[in-house]
């Protein structure tokens, strides 16, 4: 028999998705007596093309909605578009096109490749953030959030981006780096607005442990960054100045007191105002200004420091007397904005110490090493006995230690015990254009003004020049002035983070058709929380902790409202890697722009007789080059064969290689299923014979195999599960006979 043709399999597969299209119950009765599943996959930035990263995570999630349907539920299984951000206005600066043009293009462009791929998707319930049929209702969510007192402004130190000019979260800055545009962060003092994430700290740490769908890797993730600690605040007396008698300090570490060889200050510091005559100061200031304000652009920072004219007493022995320094690496929103010096046994003080020839003293030793033990070379931070410190000494560290050391300073009333979070406020203004605007105004003494309901949603101007320094906004004075009750006011021009958009989303496709409000209380008591959520493990932090907050603070003071954690079940996909490729000058290269002959030596298509170089195989990525375009796969060999090798070569949380020789095995391995069905249907035309009780056992053992898998997301056991059923149906219909029991069973599998 010859193999199927081309046009064949696309007229297969346009039945198969209209199957689906006909099939899916995605228009529910919410008093239905089905179970219901809501699967949703994080939606996508609209960039221009789907890529295999995106592939890979829809296809995921569409098996799984596909076979809940298959068992009876109801299924919610919807798409939308992270819509708002810094890249479409980029574009629509270099392209010279409004923004919403060129997101809606996007838009348009990778709908239609999704469509392309047969996903089982309502779209009736497709949302856009950058909608104001969308974003009006986060309008009036932040606006009800401001009531709650979970929002407010003041002038704070930002991480700023000099090369996109806005300001980033902490979460947003990586390796003291901009997430997006990859320049080292600044710091700067702007009015800024914040989410008070803090307020729900405790909650968002301890219910990690009631999230049993989630990954432990996430949940260690976002422990971490919560990052809860016990230490103590103190109290250090200062000498040098009749107008400070006090600095107060807080550590986890008060048991390395008597190692105490200098304080330090961040240049915030209320004592900072005394030195506002100091032009060394000043001067040291602004070079402070230049490292951002997280903790991995601060420990890649040099440390620098600026020594006052002040001592600090340590409260355990006053006779050690100590410098007081203002450092690059003290912030203000840390503690109380001053931290006591350990040099030898942390490795931040360690450095700022050697720099500026302060003393090292060690004060705790390995449990292998003598009380002898000197710190020479670098910090020693882990476990042992206290050593030169007194009545300290002998005690374990760090937990013997700690919690005798706090007793003292409890009893001489020097310090207290307290319970301190990593987790800082969110600050979500953005000096952008392209983004949701921030409803209220301001009248000319600057007091804030919510923008009223019926004035919702405050839309971004259509006519803007986007191509000045900072943000566009500010230079709208028509858009900006505005009259309300018969007074002047000036609207907010800053624009909220995208990740505000993405922090409810999965609320508004509940209700994605409602207009009066963000999403009715029925559909929410109905679909949430989401049974499956699936996305990439780089949004453990950001966005999943950001939407467990945004739960949590519509929860607050709202008895309608009853679900506090937005997802029950969490998977984190891998991402899908190639390998990458650089000319001679050191541009990267596509796979289209190459070729080999022997998979080993590779040379440019354009001059076969250059060289290239192959770097390692890494995951997919625009910036550079190594991406496979699914539309041209999906045209040459069905959306079937990229769906079935997607799934095939490891398991989802895996990373999984991109290799040319996979989708041809996968496209052929389709085409042998396809002949094995017609094979069958062939064969089931003759007469009836005997009962087969082998095929009827292979037939249950592989169903209950395949639903095990399903369950755990063991999808490559699912695709080796089919290459046994081919061999198995197969070699039964090798001589032809029609078994009774043979097309009933193959049909259960089909």
């Amino acid at each position: 028999m010859s193999s199927p043709s081309r046009y064949k399999f696309k007229e297969v597969e346009a039945k198969w998705q209209n199957f689906w299209k006909c099939n899916n119950s995605f228009q529910v009765e919410k008093n239905s007596q089905k179970k219901k599943f809501y699967c949703l996959e994080m939606f996508p930035y609209p960039s221009g093309k789907i890529h295999m990263g995106h592939v890979r995570n829809y296809t995921i999630g569409d098996v799984l909605s596909r076979f809940k349907s298959l068992n009876g539920f109801n299924v919610l299984h919807p798409m939308g578009w992270d819509s708002f951000g810094m890249p479409a206005e980029n574009a629509a600066k270099e392209n010279k096109l409004n923004p919403r043009y060129w997101t809606e293009k996007n838009i348009e462009t990778m709908k239609s490749q999704l469509k392309q791929l047969g996903l089982s998707i309502d779209w009736s319930r497709e949302i856009s953030t950058c909608s104001a049929e969308y974003y009006k209702h986060q309008q009036k969510l932040f606006l009800d959030l401001y009531d709650k007192g979970l929002v407010y402004r003041k002038e704070s130190y930002v991480n700023w981006d000099p090369i996109d000019k806005t300001v980033l979260a902490n979460e947003q800055v990586i390796d003291g780096k901009g997430w997006r545009s990859g320049a080292i962060v600044e710091r700067k003092k702007l009015n800024q607005w914040f989410f008070k994430i803090s307020h729900f700290s405790e909650e968002l740490l301890s219910n990690l442990s009631f999230l049993d769908g989630w990954p432990d890797k996430v949940k260690t993730m976002q422990k971490n960054w919560i990052g809860k600690s016990y230490g103590c605040e103190i109290d250090f007396k200062i000498k040098g100045s009749d107008k400070i008698d006090i600095v107060k300090c807080y550590t986890t570490r008060p048991d390395t007191l008597f190692g105490f060889s200098f304080l330090a200050l961040s240049v915030d510091h209320p004592i900072a105002k005394f030195y506002e005559d100091d032009e060394a100061f000043q001067k040291f200031r602004k070079e402070c200004a230049k490292t951002g304000t997280t903790e991995e652009s601060i420990a890649q920072a040099s440390k620098i420091g600026y020594k006052t004219n002040l001592k600090a007493i340590n409260p355990l022995n006053n006779k050690n007397e100590v410098p007081v320094y203002f450092a690059n690496f003290v912030l203000m929103d840390y503690g109380f904005g001053a931290v006591f010096g350990c040099p030898a046994h942390d490795q931040r003080d360690f450095d700022f110490a050697k720099k500026y020839k302060l003393q090292i003293n060690t004060v705790v030793r390995p449990l292998d090493q003598p009380d002898t033990f000197k710190v020479t070379d670098e910090a020693y931070a882990g476990p042992g006995v206290l050593i030169n410190s007194d009545y300290l000494n002998g005690f374990k560290a760090p937990d013997e230690s700690i919690k005798k050391t706090i007793e003292l300073l409890e009893e001489k009333k020097l310090g207290k015990k307290k319970i301190n979070y990593r987790l800082k406020d969110w600050g979500i203004s953005r000096q952008r254009y392209w983004g949701c605007p921030i409803p209220v105004a301001y009248d000319e003494n600057s007091n804030i003004i919510k923008i009223p309901e019926n004035e919702l949603p405050v839309k971004l101007p259509e006519n803007i020049d986007i191509n000045t320094n900072g943000n566009p906004l500010d230079a709208k004075e028509d858009w900006k002035k505005i009259t309300l009750s018969g007074k002047k006011y000036t609207r907010e021009t800053d624009t909220l983070d995208t990740f505000v958009d993405s922090s409810w989303y999965y609320l508004r496709f509940c209700s994605a058709k409602e207009e009066a409000k963000p999403f009715n209380k029925s559909d929410i008591d109905y679909w949430m929380p989401v049974d499956q959520y699936i996305g990439g493990v780089e949004h453990a932090i950001l966005h999943l902790l950001y939407s467990r907050f945004f739960m949590r603070a519509l929860n607050l003071n709202n008895d309608e409202i009853k679900i506090k954690e937005p997802f029950k079940g969490l998977f984190t996909q891998g991402m899908v890697c190639h390998e990458t490729y650089k000319d001679e000058a050191n541009n990267w290269l596509s796979p289209d722009e190459v070729f080999t002959n022997n998979g080993k030596d590779y040379y440019l298509k354009k001059n076969k007789n250059k060289k290239i170089k192959v770097g390692p195989s890494e995951s997919m990525s625009k910036s550079k080059k190594n991406t496979i375009d699914p539309q041209n796969i999906i045209e040459q060999y069905g959306a079937d064969a990229v769906r079935f090798f997607i799934l095939a070569d490891s398991p989802p949380e895996k990373d999984i290689q991109w290799s040319d020789d996979g989708i041809i095995s996968s496209y052929k391995f389709i085409q042998k299923f396809w002949l094995l069905n017609e094979e069958i249907l062939e064969v089931t035309k003759n007469n009836l014979i005997e009962h087969n009780d082998e095929i009827e056992i292979f037939t249950n053992q592989i169903i209950n195999k395949i639903n095990q898998a399903l369950e755990k997301f063991r999808y490559n056991v699912i695709i080796a599960s089919y290459h046994e059923i081919y061999s198995f149906f197969k070699k039964t219909i090798e001589h032809k006979r029609n078994y009774k029991n043979l097309k009933n069973n193959y049909e259960k599998i089909i």
